[in-house]
């Protein structure tokens, strides 16, 4: 079953059920697809990964949001954010521990062939591509980093 078609299933049973929070948060995920879709050059079914990145950014905004409503003290509002947030990390990817992205970098630096802190770009973006979704990029950046200083 596609994004799409579990997201209409659950605005349903949020309706049913009356939970304002989660079917605003599923609302808007609808809201982010049919978007998606409609974009010029965008084909009628959305790939696995186009999914997750509009979910990433969903849930980044979510937690921009709630930081600002904390940093002013609008605790309602926060709430609110942060309940939605947990509705899109439900269809989110389980996130990679430490010790597994670790493992994961070390196949990456193998595949690409790696030797100096200067194969950083290759390295990136194939981590990118293969780790999308399961680790914030801040984090991989800085442990590839670290990696490829170990290297020399």
């Amino acid at each position: 079953m596609s994004l799409e078609n579990r997201i209409n299933d659950m605005i349903k049973e949020a309706m049913r059920s009356k939970d304002k929070d989660r079917l605003n948060a599923l609302r808007s995920i609808k809201s982010a697809i049919l978007l998606a879709k409609t974009e010029k050059g965008a084909s009628e079914i959305l790939s696995e990964e186009m999914e997750i990145k509009i979910l990433q950014k969903l849930h980044k905004q979510r937690k921009e949001s709630y930081d600002q409503f904390v940093q002013n003290n609008r605790v309602e509002l926060a709430e609110e954010e942060l309940a939605q947030m947990k509705v899109i990390e439900e269809f989110l990817p389980k996130p990679m521990s430490m010790e597994e992205l670790e493992v994961e970098v070390k196949k990456i630096l193998l595949e690409v062939g790696a030797t100096s802190p200067s194969d950083f770009g290759k390295v990136m973006g194939t981590a990118t591509k293969k780790l999308a979704g399961r680790v914030d990029s801040k984090i991989l950046s800085e442990k590839i980093k670290e990696m490829l200083q170990s290297i020399q």
